[in-house]
């Protein structure tokens, strides 16, 4: 038995006559059972990625492989044991709930009675019970959401393919959305999921691979990535950006690594918290700087991805790369 549900090796898609690299050399590995998450912000090839992966789009080299099929010779076997959720809620407006699950069931070949079964415990299951009867015309964003993720789900894929599944949603839907993947692992399904929230894979994904212009740039647990910049980060703020930036030049060797300063805040990861605190307030004063905020923290994910792009996740890459279309496939 195939030991991973994904495992890719050099994927290269370019865009723009070849003039975009969307992947550059991409390879993953992705365990039975586990959530994965694909880390990076807009335009770094997260959806290219999936689309790869769900057969929508070809690779232009490298080989990939989904619970043993490969995505460009046996596409039709890949299909069969996925479930897709793409960054927009693709149900039908006019139609109910239940009737886009029961759709979805015939369309993927299963029975009425199983159709029928599925549908009313995945509605059941997704809170969506009440409003099964309702046009989705009628459904708030985050019931849409839940509804696409049902959909997906309607042909009990063992592995399931989420592509930004919060993106939009409000805090609440948000942490909704989040305790159905997480029962959805618990139960055995195997998820592959990208997102450019901090928290959200910090939250769910057992691996992470953090990916930035088309490249993988680091891959680990949460707690593997974090543990490379030490125990602490130091916050200190400043009243102007000129003065954070004199401060970033005297604190420079008070870390291991080197300070990080953006706009009027200094950020130092250091494994001896309060030392470095009494050194870099001993220098600033001494400097006449007048600090006007102080902070000790863990290191968050939004630190590594920091340290190892320069820039936060959530900022957008420079170069886009164009929207792919194609059909949704289960």
């Amino acid at each position: 038995m195939h030991d991973l549900a994904v495992e890719a090796r050099d994927i290269v898609r370019t865009f723009r006559d070849g003039s975009v690299h969307a992947l550059d050399g991409v390879s993953l590995s992705v365990e039975r059972g586990q959530i994965f998450g694909l880390l990076g912000p807009n335009g770094s090839g997260k959806t290219t990625m999936i689309r790869i992966l769900s057969t929508i789009i070809r690779p232009d080299s490298g080989t990939a492989t989904v619970n043993g099929a490969d995505v460009v010779h046996q596409a039709n076997a890949v299909r069969r044991s996925i479930g897709l959720a793409g960054q927009f809620a693709t149900v039908d407006d006019n139609l109910t709930g239940i009737e886009n699950l029961r759709m979805i069931g015939r369309l993927n070949h299963l029975s009425r009675a199983v159709v029928t079964e599925r549908s009313v415990a995945l509605l059941e299951e997704f809170g969506l019970a009440d409003a099964a009867r309702r046009n989705v015309k009628t459904y708030s964003g985050g019931m849409r959401r839940r509804l696409d993720l049902a959909a997906a789900l309607v042909a009990s894929p063992p592995l399931l393919f989420l592509d930004e599944p919060t993106t939009g949603l409000d805090p609440q839907s948000r942490q909704d959305l989040w305790a159905i993947i997480e029962g959805l692992a618990e139960s055995g399904t195997t998820v592959l999921l990208t997102t450019q929230y901090l928290e959200e894979a910090d939250r769910l994904a057992h691996q992470l691979a953090v990916l930035d212009r088309g490249r993988i740039i680091a891959q680990g647990t949460s707690s593997e990535l974090k543990s490379r910049l030490g125990a602490t980060v130091l916050s200190l703020t400043f009243a102007s950006t000129e003065a954070a930036q004199r401060a970033g030049a005297l604190l420079a060797d008070v870390a291991a690594k080197p300070a990080f300063v953006e706009g009027t805040v200094v950020d130092l990861t250091v494994d001896d918290g309060p030392a470095a605190a009494a050194e870099s307030l001993r220098r600033v004063d001494a400097a006449a700087l007048s600090v006007t905020g102080l902070a000790l923290r863990e290191p968050s994910l939004d630190d590594v991805f920091l340290t190892l792009t320069g820039h936060h996740a959530e900022d957008e890459a420079a170069e886009s790369v164009p929207a792919v279309r194609g059909r949704r496939r289960r």
